[in-house]
């Protein structure tokens, strides 16, 4: 089992009170799955991306991410999980404008202290497998929603991540580009990489091999996977 959360909890102090916006929360995630998490705003589908990322950790519960119990993490182990073990893509592409398709991607490389020649040559095959090898010297700017997107991919994939964690990875893209990240994820998927993609989208889930619904902090399973949150 990859990830598998247990009893998982997140409260936030509000004035005098506490809001419970996860409530027992328990999943699991094994190598080569592809899970789509669906809920409305305020369900706290965020809160549960956050906390599975490593961005945040629950109140209570337990969090086994590859082996390790990261609820019990602190912050400089949880930035070492982020950077060696996780994968960001987001609905915002979070691209540098000042650098190019390559330097984008290559950045995580820098930061875990990966040589100049190897970041770029690891940055280019992330490019061609996103299918931007044509691109690589392209900025930002010259770049469409669907290729800054792809980009992204490309850099969320280049230190070969453990899990692909994916926040409505085409909620600012035209149904076409969408369509073509989908297409692509289930490329990834079939090579191998792991998938946990968050959406307001049914026929995004869709595309998913096993989905989740996540209300008023509660999860359930709707097709394909278990949960007894």
């Amino acid at each position: 089992m990859l990830l598998e959360l247990t009893d998982i909890n997140k409260d936030y102090p509000q004035g005098k009170d506490v809001v419970h916006v996860l409530k027992d929360i328990n999943l699991s995630v094994e190598e080569g799955d592809y899970i789509a998490i669906m809920g409305p705003s305020g369900s706290g589908k965020t809160t549960l991306m956050n906390l599975m990322g490593c961005l945040d950790v629950p109140t209570s519960g337990t969090y086994i991410l590859d082996g390790e119990n990261v609820a019990e993490a602190n912050d400089n182990r949880l930035a070492e999980i982020r950077n060696g073990k996780i994968g960001f893509v987001f609905q915002s592409f979070y691209l540098l404008p000042k650098l190019s398709a390559i330097d984008n991607v290559a950045l995580p490389l820098l930061y875990a202290g990966v040589s100049k020649k190897e970041r770029r040559e690891r940055a280019k095959v992330a490019l061609e497998n996103v299918g931007l090898g044509d691109r690589i010297d392209f900025m930002p700017n010259q770049l469409s929603g669907g290729q800054s997107q792809r980009v992204a991919i490309a850099r969320a994939m280049v230190t070969n991540p453990k899990v692909l964690f994916a926040d409505e990875p085409t909620g600012a893209l035209d149904s076409v580009s969408g369509e073509q990240i989908m297409e692509l994820f289930a490329e990834l998927n079939a090579n191998g990489a792991t998938i946990v993609m968050i959406t307001h989208e049914r026929s995004i889930a869709d595309c998913a091999k096993k989905i989740y619904f996540i209300k008023d902090g509660q999860l359930s399973s709707e097709r394909g996977g278990t949960s007894n949150g």
